[in-house]
């Protein structure tokens, strides 16, 4: 945090500028998400949703949320970005209201959030934005949410969630707490602010000597450590190109989504019989549909090259569960697709994830970007920078999200499914993410609207994994 005489700023993790540097104007750095929700219980007289009680209970949850009525400023003279109260923050702006026509289906409810995850948010204002969609058949309705991701990563995003859900059902709302923005400071008092922040962080590393030496072996034997990881991060990958496949074109601005569903209970069956961790299981599912959709849709030869995958991992502490910002780090997985075999598949994926948990990869990952020290150069800049910006480091990414396993509410109305929709980097057609909820893998296909017309393709693709693997369970 950061303030002047009486002003406030707060300047973004070296991660989270990252997230901003990297957006273009065809690949977009948004987190989404499709949440569906029964909405017997929220009907009002006319047979529509009750967009005023939903409304009315986000905004009392607002005051928990303080980024969401922020926005970005930069300080100069090198334009880092920070974050200020924006003293022009409108609620109705970003919780928005809309309908498909009745009876909506899942196909419509598809094409809008494809619609909406297309378009960039406005920096101008906070980074988010929430449509509330009625219309839908069989009496639901959807919440399509898009927050940029260096307000967010995947995981706090768990917890940020159960800030507006319930585990029972309630008509009681919050009120809304009264808020005032602080002032921003202007461009020559953030300067000033940001010059003796970083000169007042140096002085108390250099003047704590008590500590530094206390701390010294300590200090020493961590730091080595984590360079000996940052070593085995860059050799598991980063600075090497994938194969070039049919699902690394170069990307429009606009986007498909699409979904399906495994039972969580099919997966734990997997990796009860097969071994592994259920990251496992869900890595080895999507060597097998991107397997097959390569073969059968694109008939492309996946005997060729490597084909990557970066998985998120979290590296937040159990003490910083509800903290704003990112978390988390990548490993670089190689998807064996060329393997005809399922089982086999998954044993090469559980050896290669135990030896990136050996050589503390997550940790190695963390620390590349931590040495960039106020440069936007995460591991997928850096790997641009040094292979050139034609050579991805890795084909597509699988995150996989663990929710709670039990029934939420919003409100009175019961969350029946959460799919998540990851950013599409640069040259990434295709992405793929997942939530776990009340025994549901839901998966969320986020793919280039050009590239990846045939989205149904992925999804019976996913299925058709799933059931390799489940046979050769049982």
């Amino acid at each position: 945090m950061g303030a002047t005489t009486s002003t406030y700023y707060e300047p973004l993790s070296h991660l989270d500028a990252s997230f901003l540097a990297l957006e273009t104007p065809t690949t977009h750095m948004h987190v989404a998400g499709v949440v569906v929700f029964d909405g017997s219980e929220l009907v009002t007289s006319d047979g529509g949703i009750d967009i005023g009680r939903i409304k009315a209970h986000i905004g009392g949850k607002l005051s928990y949320l303080p980024r969401y009525r922020q926005r970005l400023a930069w300080a100069p003279p090198n334009r880092r970005p920070v974050w200020v109260d924006d003293d022009h923050f409108n609620f109705d702006y970003h919780v928005r209201h809309t309908s498909l026509p009745r009876p909506g289906t899942d196909e419509q409810l598809k094409r809008l959030a494809g619609r909406i995850v297309s378009q960039p948010l406005d920096r101008a204002k906070p980074l988010w934005e929430l449509w509330v969609v009625e219309g839908m058949s069989e009496g639901r309705f959807a919440i399509i949410a898009k927050i940029h991701h260096c307000m967010i990563d995947g995981i706090s995003g768990v917890d940020l969630t159960t800030i507006l859900l319930n585990v029972s059902p309630t008509s009681e709302i919050e009120p809304a707490v009264d808020w005032s923005p602080r002032p921003a400071p202007n461009a020559a008092q953030l300067a000033v602010a940001e010059a003796a922040r970083v000169t007042r962080s140096a002085l108390d590393a250099i003047t704590n000597v008590p500590e530094l030496a206390r701390r010294g072996g300590e200090v020493a034997i961590t730091m080595g450590a984590r360079g000996f990881a940052a070593i085995n991060s860059l050799r598991s990958g980063w600075l090497r190109p994938s194969a070039r496949t049919p699902l690394n074109p170069d990307l429009g601005p606009n986007r498909r989504v699409d979904w399906t569903e495994t039972p969580l209970a099919s997966l734990k069956e997997i990796r009860a019989s097969l071994g592994g961790s259920v990251n496992d299981v869900i890595l080895a599912i999507s060597a097998g549909a991107i397997r097959r959709f390569l073969k059968e849709s694109r008939h492309f030869d996946v005997g060729e090259g490597e084909f990557r995958v970066m998985n998120p991992v979290s590296t937040r502490r159990a003490d910083q569960r509800g903290a704003l910002g990112n978390q988390v780090a990548m490993w670089l997985v190689n998807l064996p697709v060329s393997d005809p075999d399922p089982v086999s598949r998954l044993q090469k994926i559980k050896a290669e994830t135990s030896k990136l948990k050996s050589t503390n990869q997550a940790l190695g990952a963390a620390t590349l970007v931590e040495l960039s020290r106020g440069t936007p150069i995460p591991l997928i800049s850096l790997a641009n920078r040094v292979v050139g910006p034609m050579m991805r480091p890795f084909n597509l990414t699988v995150t996989n999200v663990p929710g709670p396993q039990f029934p939420m509410y919003l409100l009175e109305a019961q969350m029946l499914v959460n799919y998540p929709i990851v950013p599409l980097w640069s040259q990434h057609g295709l992405g793929l993410a997942l939530f776990s909820y009340n025994g549901i893998l839901a998966w969320g296909v986020h793919a280039d609207f050009d590239a990846v017309p045939d989205t149904a393709a992925i999804t019976s693709s996913i299925q058709h994994a799933t059931d390799e693997l489940l046979t050769a369970a049982r």
